[in-house]
């Protein structure tokens, strides 16, 4: 059949694609991201088709509770909303190193089933052992195979019916209907669809191992994020021991919920108890530190927050800040100096959440707060204090959600001076002495000064 060929140019930053070339990208504005690629279509159809399939009404729609395979690692089944549903698509992304293809491996290995396929274009069939066998894992159900041509995969399955697909990783899938190259946003797409057709059509579960690019974004086409029902992403810094795994998108589950992993020299550990693992090593009586609760989806644990302000030996005050927004870090700075009369103008400021978390949520505030004025006065905090509470800009402490939460996984480590924020406060059914409502910063420092 005659093809058609045209040409498109497409970011490696953000997947979007552009009609015409240009040095940066309009939606990223990244720099030389745009790349050229020909993208060669079939000859129309006709604009009407049949389908054998008719319009039903909603009511009459027949469903069945989707079953569930419950991975055996605890963490995971958590993110996943209770394990993987038949005939799912996951996609999993993480920077290279941290550990996708090894929690992969855990993971059809404590699953039950007859039969998994693990296709790999990245490594041979001997180095998938030896990375088994360094994990103690002797599995005869799990089929590996140094394959990326998508025909040969989609034969491979039809012909093994598995339970279990894990294609690592999604970017190096070509389909030899098309010319492009493994990677391009042709084959990325194509390639998806075609195994997310054969995952809905045979009710098998297939896991994509997805790179990432240096902004932390899924290489390749946004589209492949639309298309499968669960993202994940694989977290953390390669200098620590621990990984975290968050879910973005599930279908089948809540969202934003975190799964917390230790890298062992046999494999990724879960991480049980995550308030008492980021608190195991924190110094008492020294200036500069503080404790928060952070919710992660439906999950409260306990996060140390160390500040450092010292006096500037530069022009400009250096500024950096690791675990939470930049932007985020200079608001308080701005909060801290001109609603409490602290001269930061001068000061350097390092901030740091301990453990390499990212937090993005508003209600650590407070404990960034407390933990700078705390290194600026050079004075200790009670090393039994939780702060809990969002900071505006006039230095009001504005309520948080799942304050009852956040305040029983404080009592439940021993924590006996819990600040919250009044409004929070005077909606609590049950108070006690260990409780304290801040309405605002001055406030606040009036009582742990």
């Amino acid at each position: 059949m005659a093809k058609k060929t045209k040409i498109i140019f497409f970011c490696t930053e953000c997947g979007s694609t552009q009609p015409k070339w240009s040095g940066k990208c309009p939606d990223c504005n990244s720099w030389n991201s745009m790349v050229e690629e020909q993208v060669s279509k079939r000859k129309n159809r006709d604009l009407i088709s049949t389908s054998n399939r008719n319009p039903e009404p909603l009511n009459s729609v027949h469903t069945t509770p989707g079953k569930r395979f419950s991975t055996g690692i605890e963490e995971f089944d958590r993110v996943t909303g209770g394990g993987f549903v038949k005939g799912s698509v996951i996609l999993l992304g993480g920077e290279p190193g941290i550990g996708k293809s090894t929690i992969m491996l855990q993971v059809l290995h404590k699953l039950e089933g007859e039969k998994f396929l693990y296709f790999s274009g990245e490594e041979s069939e001997e180095q998938i052992q030896m990375r088994a066998n360094r994990m103690s894992i002797h599995d005869d159900r799990i089929l590996v195979s140094c394959e990326n041509n998508l025909e040969n995969i989609l034969h491979h399955i039809t012909k093994n019916k598995p339970e279990i697909v894990i294609i690592d990783s999604i970017q190096t899938l070509y389909s030899e209907d098309y010319d492009n190259v493994p990677g391009s946003i042709t084959q990325v797409k194509e390639c998806a669809a075609r195994l997310l057709k054969l995952a809905k059509a045979e009710g098998i579960i297939i896991l994509f191992i997805g790179h990432i690019t240096k902004s932390g974004n899924i290489a390749g086409p946004k589209v492949l994020e639309h298309l499968v029902d669960t993202v994940l992403y694989f977290e953390g810094g390669n200098h620590n021991h621990y990984r975290t795994l968050r879910s973005i998108k599930n279908r089948f589950g809540s969202t934003n919920e975190v799964g917390i992993f230790e890298m062992l020299e046999k494999g990724l550990s879960p991480v049980e108890n995550p308030s008492g693992f980021f608190l195991s090593e924190r110094r008492e009586n020294v200036s500069g530190s503080s404790v928060a609760v952070s919710m992660e989806g439906t999950r409260p644990f306990l996060i140390e927050i160390q500040a450092l302000i010292t006096q500037s030996s530069y022009g400009n005050p250096q500024r950096t800040a690791n675990g939470i927004d930049y932007r985020k870090l200079a608001m308080l700075i701005a909060v801290l100096e001109k609603r409490a009369g602290y001269p930061m103008g001068t000061q350097d400021v390092f901030l740091n959440i301990v453990g390499g978390l990212q937090i993005n949520e508003t209600a650590i505030n407070l404990g960034v707060i407390a933990a700078m004025a705390s290194s600026f006065k050079d004075f200790p905090l009670n090393a039994k204090s939780v702060f809990i509470g969002e900071v505006g800009l006039v230095g009001e402490i504005r309520s948080v959600p799942f304050i009852e939460d956040r305040i029983k996984e404080a009592l439940k480590f021993g924590y006996n001076s819990i600040y919250v924020p009044s409004g929070n406060y005077k909606m609590m059914k049950e108070k006690n002495a260990k409780i304290k409502g801040v309405d605002s910063i001055g406030h606040l420092f009036s009582l742990i000064f």
